[in-house]
């Protein structure tokens, strides 16, 4: 076994602090990306079955998508590097997506149409990879870049009358001394607009806020309680940056 000495330990540590501090001065001044990365924002949907995918599942699912199509994606440094990708704010269980994102950085430009074309390859029908595009390293990232979210809901019956509730409970994890106090949430703080009724299908878009959200389904859930209704489908039709008009 080869080890290092007194001198040469420090010699390695110091060489070490300079490499990351230059790095961390050069991403600082370009946005929190080197210069020699592209960014490639990957616009794609999540349909059928693959809706009951949990967060974490489509996560790894992305990241094989990337693998298999033959992107030269960076990856970060350190014990335990991985691919340096983003993603869109996350859809809960059961929900489907027309328009979700995920940003990965490249270490060279592909041509958008082949990156495109070979991310296409690499996944399966109900997950299609929709746009591609490459964006200014200052732009927002994909987990804050689209706040308002429209979502379509089907239900098992017309909705003769709708109530928004005044305050919506959620229970936090946690045990003993360690659990966290419930959350009471105010619909209206996060509704933009009215909630859209015809026949049985509700429309209606939620605002994500730093401060944190409301979950969608969990204010569908609450309106019906008490209804002999049922949710049949439930999807995110858009995201976007700005409230709809």
């Amino acid at each position: 076994m080869v080890s290092l000495g007194p001198m040469q330990r420090s010699d390695a540590a110091a060489h070490a602090r300079r490499v990351a501090e230059t790095q961390s001065k050069a991403a600082a001044a370009l946005g929190g990306v080197p210069e020699e990365l592209w960014r490639l924002r990957v616009e794609y949907a999540e349909l059928g079955r693959l809706a009951m995918l949990s967060h974490l599942d489509v996560l790894r699912f992305l990241e094989r998508v990337v693998r298999r199509a033959g992107l030269p994606y960076a990856i970060s440094h350190g014990f335990s590097p991985r691919m340096r990708i983003s993603y869109g704010a996350a859809l809960p269980v059961g929900i489907g997506g027309l328009h979700e994102i995920f940003d990965v950085l490249l270490t060279r430009r592909v041509p958008e149409e082949k990156a495109l074309e070979a991310l296409s390859g690499a996944t399966v029908f109900d997950m299609p990879m929709l746009a591609c595009e490459y964006l200014d390293r200052r732009a927002p990232a994909a987990s804050v870049a689209f706040p308002f979210s429209t979502y379509e809901v089907e239900l098992s019956g017309p909705v003769k009358e709708l109530v928004l509730p005044d305050k919506i409970r959620i229970a936090r994890g946690g045990k003993g001394r360690k659990k966290k106090p419930d959350r009471v949430l105010d619909p209206r703080d996060f509704l933009v607009g009215e909630i859209r009724a015809r026949g049985a299908v509700l429309r209606f878009t939620l605002e994500a806020k730093p401060t944190g959200s409301l979950r969608p389904d969990v204010l569908v859930r609450k309106m019906i309680e008490g209804r002999d209704l049922q949710i049949l489908s439930f999807i995110r039709t858009q995201a976007a940056p700005a409230p709809p008009r």
